[in-house]
């Protein structure tokens, strides 16, 4: 059996309060939901598709490029700057 993995997930503070609730009724681990809820969804095939509508990006002639520190190969670090924890 594989070595489980550490990783951070993001999650709505409410959606994590309802999971930590659940967990506790039926207990278990955050861990062990979270695993299991995963492993539902993927054995449903994909969720549910919602129509959003299509964004169109403009493009700027202008150079500057990005702003100091904001590397966009680097996911994480882009959304702690924009949500101001660096």
């Amino acid at each position: 059996m594989p070595r489980p993995m550490r990783t951070t997930v993001r999650l709505d503070d409410a959606l994590l309060e309802q999971a930590k609730s659940a967990a506790r009724r039926r207990n278990e681990t955050l861990t062990s939901l979270i695993d299991k809820g995963l492993r539902l969804v993927l054995a449903t095939g994909t969720a549910p598709h919602r129509s959003k509508p299509k964004v169109t990006l403009s493009i700027c002639k202008r150079g500057g490029g990005t702003l100091p520190g904001v590397d966009l190969n680097d996911a994480s670090s882009t959304l702690d700057i924009l949500e101001g924890r660096r």
